[in-house]
């Protein structure tokens, strides 16, 4: 219940009280806010929240889950949450190392490789959220956790990679699928976010034709590689100027742009306010 969440929160906006565990709460509605999410599944106990990646925007609240695959920039933001009924969630950190693993012991044979979308949502099965409880529960308690807390943590993958919306955990698993070649891909394009990006040369690293490629990135992440690109030195360049220890135009060069005028007006167009105003006063 949310009433065993909240002794763990203790009005802060979010905490980590076991490992890939984090547990978020707001009492009022926020702004949208770009990020960039890793392989997670976030699970609603309390109000409802928005999340949008490329072109596509997906809503879920109490009792649903969202489970996504691969490193996405998105934009989100919690749409109902009040002071006596906060948005509490509880986000778990996915170990793809782990669920392959788990992968190779069920066998693809029994797995349904369908339904697979990047950001998917969809009611969260009882067991799964009993999961995610008792694995809480162990927090306080280093024996317990040290114990048990791979034990259910290899529960609730198993339980993730079997989920009717696992379905695009399960092609990235999948060898030599499309999808574990945009993984590939994407781990790439975030190791050299700086550099230009040639995308028949990525393509050929991954196996993949760039037309295939284009189109298989697009279906995986709901954006082209360039602008998944884009996001990124934007995303980082937001948490430079956060450092106030870059100027807008050394920040701008620092993250790959040529141009800091080009850099202030693409800034301004994702984040809605211009680079100068989240450098503030130094």
């Amino acid at each position: 219940s949310t009433r065993f969440i909240q002794k763990y929160i203790d009005n802060t906006a979010s905490i980590e009280p076991m490992d890939r565990l984090l547990i978020l709460s707001y009492t009022r509605p926020t702004n949208l806010e770009a990020t960039l999410y890793e392989p997670v599944c976030c699970l609603i106990l309390q109000g409802r929240k928005e999340t949008g990646v490329g072109d596509a925007t997906v809503s879920f609240g109490v009792g649903e889950s969202l489970i996504v695959s691969h490193e996405t920039p998105v934009v989100s933001r919690v749409t109902s949450a009040t002071l006596s009924q906060p948005y509490i969630a509880m986000i778990l950190s996915l170990d793809i190392g782990l669920m392959r693993s788990l992968y190779e012991h069920v066998g693809s044979n029994e797995l349904d490789l369908g339904n697979a979308k990047a950001f998917n949502v969809h009611k969260t099965d009882q067991n799964l959220i009993d999961a995610f409880y008792r694995y809480l529960a162990l927090a306080g308690n280093p024996t317990e956790e040290k114990v048990l807390g791979p034990i259910i943590l290899k529960e609730i993958h198993f339980r993730l990679l079997m989920a009717p919306h696992g379905g695009m955990l399960r092609r990235l698993l999948h060898h030599n699928s499309h999808e574990s070649n945009i993984s590939r891909a994407i781990k790439q394009i975030r190791k050299t976010f700086k550099n230009p990006l040639v995308i028949p040369e990525l393509a050929m690293e991954v196996g993949m034709s760039p037309s295939s490629f284009h189109k298989h990135f697009k279906f995986v992440t709901k954006t082209t590689p360039l602008q998944y690109q884009k996001d990124l030195r934007l995303l980082e360049a937001k948490r430079l100027l956060s450092l106030k220890s870059h100027s807008v135009s050394r920040t701008a060069y620092e993250v790959g742009y040529e141009s800091a005028t080009q850099f202030s007006r693409e800034y301004a167009r994702k984040f809605g306010v211009p680079p100068r105003h989240d450098l503030g006063p130094v």
